[in-house]
């Protein structure tokens, strides 16, 4: 699985290492992904998905299944 968050659709990002003499050497930014379940009450089942630090508060604010319906509509998961 590539480190994408299933919910905000957040990926890696590409930048410099800048030393003191300034001279640059490419990095990346990884995002900050945790592989967690969430329970899903109306559907008496547990959903595991990789999900960003961003991502647990959007759940947290919406709801499980409010987040994943609209995760599903920009295309970010196919099915949960």
């Amino acid at each position: 699985m590539s480190r994408v968050c299933q919910i905000t659709g957040k990926k890696a990002m590409v930048g410099n290492n800048v030393s003191h003499s300034k001279r640059r050497t490419k990095r990346r930014f990884n995002v900050n992904l945790f592989k967690k379940k969430f329970y899903m009450p109306d559907e008496d089942r547990w959903v595991q998905i990789n999900v960003s630090a961003a991502g647990i508060r959007t759940i947290n604010k919406k709801g499980v299944k409010a987040a994943l319906l609209e995760a599903q509509a920009k295309g970010f998961i196919d099915k949960f």
